[in-house]
């Protein structure tokens, strides 16, 4: 059968692939060959990683069984390769690798990836069309520019400010659209959390993975905050402005400010869209956006299993109940309620989560489901959560063509959607 081929690493940072073996996918726990028919080529805007301290694995069609490629390539050990993808697009198997070491992996989703017909392939799909992140879609020198002539014109608001560091030192896509006046523009607003997500991008413990950016050291006003997003919902048709992101805590815990700021925008411009990303950890909060003009919430979740969303979020002063509750209330209060699900193949799609996530859709209604891959360490993060594994896992496609049959009206993606049309 004609399928990519091994590829493994040299301690230089050089990548080759070794014929004599097949790239082989992970599911939790448990070793498999991809299905070629889920294999696309590596989508543009991705990136290859070198896993350090690590062996591949690979299929041996000789030995008809998975092995470990620990040989030496010139004196040197193999090291392991993985795809982080670009935006827009779904894993639905993890890199296959032996790794001794306990340090947990950079927070990146490590995809299987091969080489075949002299490209790069990983099984995956594109989860939404929406360009708004694709980086061709980005001229590099155009958003500097326009980044450094907002930061000049804007020089007294700090969220402004904020979002300039994001877009020229951390290349954040949103914070570049911003500047460039087009699709969804970030508003992030707290330095505090009430959770302690294993996989936190903005703030992590000493023997934690590396933060992959610094989290907001201030609460911004009520009035840099309605300036930032007038500025993007005046300009743009069908925009969208969004508080709850990866350089800030929860903004739940910002409520009173939140309330002001929306209440504000909301005086002033009746069109375009006002979103919040949270752990949804406060119903009443909610409540009072909703009241205030908030259109849309995205609620995160690891799990839909207690046991494993406690694992993960190790949330203080509140409880999965609390996230239920806010969920109900929200479609009760006429918002439009996304899930955004953290995909780890064997684990988001077991069976048993499966059909949780479908009763709960069933309980309480949902809108749409954002699929994202889950950018942490497989072994460090199923270990965290006490998973040991789960031998009735669907695969990932066959888990969102599951739910699209049970649910007809659910819609699927990666980016939170204009609900309000100007």
């Amino acid at each position: 059968m004609d399928y990519p081929s091994l590829l493994y690493a040299n301690s230089k940072g050089e990548i080759f692939d070794y014929p004599g073996l097949k790239m082989a996918g992970r599911s939790a726990h448990s070793y498999f060959l991809p299905d070629p028919k889920e294999l696309i080529p590596l989508p543009e805007g991705s990136e290859l990683f070198i896993i350090p301290e690590s062996a591949p694995i690979a299929w041996d069609p000789f030995q008809e069984d998975f092995v470990v490629f620990d040989t030496e390539i010139e004196g040197q050990r193999a090291l392991s390769v993985a795809a982080f993808m670009a935006p827009a697009y779904t894993q639905t198997a993890l890199a296959a690798y032996k790794r001794e070491s306990k340090r947990p992996l950079p927070l990146f989703a490590y995809t299987a990836v091969g080489w075949w017909k002299g490209t790069f392939w990983v099984p995956a799909f594109r989860s939404d069309a929406d360009k708004r992140q694709d980086v061709v879609g980005f001229d590099l020198e155009k958003v500097r520019k326009k980044t450094l002539s907002r930061l000049k014109r804007y020089k007294r608001n700090r969220l402004i400010q904020h979002l300039g560091k994001c877009s020229l030192t951390y290349g954040c896509p949103a914070a570049k659209n911003f500047f460039l006046g087009r699709f969804e523009a970030p508003l992030p607003s707290s330095p505090v959390c009430n959770a302690r997500c294993l996989g936190c991008l903005s703030l992590q413990p000493e023997d934690g993975p590396p933060a992959t950016q610094e989290r907001i050291t201030f609460s911004p006003s009520a009035k840099e905050i309605k300036e930032t997003a007038l500025i993007h919902l005046r300009a743009v048709k069908n925009g969208i402005v969004s508080f709850g992101q990866g350089c800030e805590g929860e903004p739940l815990m910002q409520k009173g400010l939140l309330c002001s700021a929306v209440s504000q925008i909301r005086k002033e411009w009746a069109g375009g869209t006002i979103n919040l990303n949270t752990n949804a950890s406060r119903p009443d909060a909610i409540v009072e956006l909703a009241t205030c003009g908030l259109d849309s919430i995205r609620i995160s979740m690891n799990s839909v299993l207690p046991e494993y969303y406690t694992g993960y979020y190790r949330p203080k002063g509140y409880g999965y109940k609390d996230v239920l509750e806010s969920w109900k209330m929200a479609k009760e209060a006429g918002l439009h309620v996304s899930l955004n699900l953290f995909i780890m193949p064997g684990f988001t799609d077991s069976l048993h989560h499966f059909e949780r996530l479908c009763s709960l859709i069933e309980k309480y209604g949902l809108d749409l489901i954002q699929l994202r891959n889950h950018n942490i360490d497989p072994d460090w993060y199923l270990d965290k959560i006490g998973f040991l594994g789960d031998e009735s896992s669907m695969g990932i496609k066959k888990m969102v063509k599951g739910l699209k049959k049970r649910f007809p009206a659910l819609k699927f993606g990666y980016f939170n959607p204009p609900v309000r049309r100007d």
